[in-house]
């Protein structure tokens, strides 16, 4: 065990031989940490958290009470294996969330990258990879071995499919199932969710330069109305466009995916 001496541990915690706990730790009552875990510097497990497995917490992440950090992922398959769960930088955990560790055939790790907000109740599951600056709303849960870009936003009580990606600046509006890849800056809605046009408001907030989006609603224009199917559509922006934005849909596109695309109504 190494416990930073300028950590500060209840006395009704739980602090498992082996752990790590980093300069600056505070580690909240009845909170749980296991042998394998590693908390960085200035991290907060609040009250009743749990944090176990083999899993890594990065500078600054709050974990709030309730919430349970690297437990087993939720697959039939998984036999025990020893894979890992690592969280980055400055996150907020929220009650009741949880993240689960990978599987052997999944490649092993689930990550949750910086400066990510999961909100009440948000799930992310086995071998799922999620960008910085991500947020879950309330009950939003990501399925097995998906991807989710930086800045990516999904609604309360949506679902992700398992394998789908969805694209950097994509928005995703509440009580939605997502079962096929999301292009980057894509706004997708309705219950079982469509593709409704691009996250506009994300873009400006970002400020994103006015001539990149006219570049993207003229690309996601032809791709919603062109010849051909939708990545020979895709085939043919690439030869033409100039715009990096409309480029990173388009190398999204033509990528390698274990799904299908929603595609533009």
């Amino acid at each position: 065990m190494s416990i930073d001496p300028t950590a500060r541990i209840h006395a009704s915690a739980l602090v498992e031989a082996g752990a790590v706990i980093g300069p600056e730790c505070e580690i909240g009552p009845f909170a749980v940490i296991g042998p394998e875990v590693t908390l960085g510097r200035g991290v907060v497990i609040k009250s009743h958290a749990v944090v176990t497995g083999w899993t890594s917490v990065g500078d600054g992440t709050v974990v709030f009470p309730f919430a349970v950090l690297g437990e087993v992922p939720q697959d039939l398959k998984y036999q025990g294996e020893r894979t890992r769960a690592e969280i980055g930088a400055r996150c907020r955990i929220r009650e009741g969330a949880t993240v689960n560790t990978g599987t052997t055939g999944g490649g092993g790790v689930t990550r949750v990258g910086d400066d990510c907000l999961l909100m009440t109740g948000a799930h992310v599951g086995h071998d799922a990879t999620v960008g910085n600056r991500v947020i879950l709303a309330n009950q939003a849960a990501v399925a097995g071995h998906c991807v989710l870009g930086d800045e990516v936003i999904v609604g309360g009580l949506s679902g992700i499919h398992q394998w789908v990606r969805v694209g950097r600046g994509a928005i995703i509006g509440a009580v939605t199932m997502v079962t096929n890849d999301v292009i980057p800056f894509g706004l997708v809605q309705a219950p079982r969710g469509e593709l409704d046009g691009l996250n506009l408001v994300g873009l400006k907030r970002r400020g994103v330069e006015r001539s990149e989006i006219t570049a993207l609603r003229a690309a996601y224009q032809m791709l919603a109305q062109g010849e051909g199917a939708f990545q020979d559509r895709a085939r043919r922006l690439a030869e033409e466009t100039e715009s990096p934005h409309v480029r990173e849909v388009v190398d999204f596109i033509l990528s390698a995916s274990d799904r299908s695309f929603l595609t533009p109504r």
